[in-house]
């Protein structure tokens, strides 16, 4: 019986830890990389790396926020995004996935990813 209590409680607080890497408090100091430089260093577990597929933004905030998209170095395209909308945005494979904080206060972002269907 404890077996089973333990069980579930282990498969609730990991799903808790899945949505809870989706989700992001932007502070206004604070840019943060989603998906490009590699596992470890991004913000988001993304199981497209090394194709090209969509990012999913939706500003969950109260504040608009925008989002970089990098390559190399070279910034490729800003967006910004509104309190309440959601964007889907296609990133090339090598492409590298930045969110930018509103400097006038806390904003919060969710990020998925979709596989572009040939």
């Amino acid at each position: 019986m404890k077996t089973l209590i333990l069980t579930i409680s282990l498969m609730f607080l990991i799903q808790l830890e899945v949505k809870a890497q989706t989700e992001f408090v932007l502070e206004p100091s604070q840019s943060m990389i989603m998906t490009g430089k590699g596992p470890g260093q991004d913000g988001t577990i993304n199981p497209f790396f090394g194709q090209d597929y969509y990012a999913i933004i939706k500003n969950i905030g109260k504040r608009k926020f925008s989002i970089r998209i990098q390559q190399k170095g070279k910034i490729i395209e800003e967006i910004s995004i509104l309190k309440g909308e959601l964007k889907k945005v296609k990133l090339l494979k090598d492409y590298e996935l930045y969110l930018d904080p509103n400097p006038e206060g806390i904003t919060k972002a969710s990020v998925d990813y979709e596989k572009i269907e040939k």
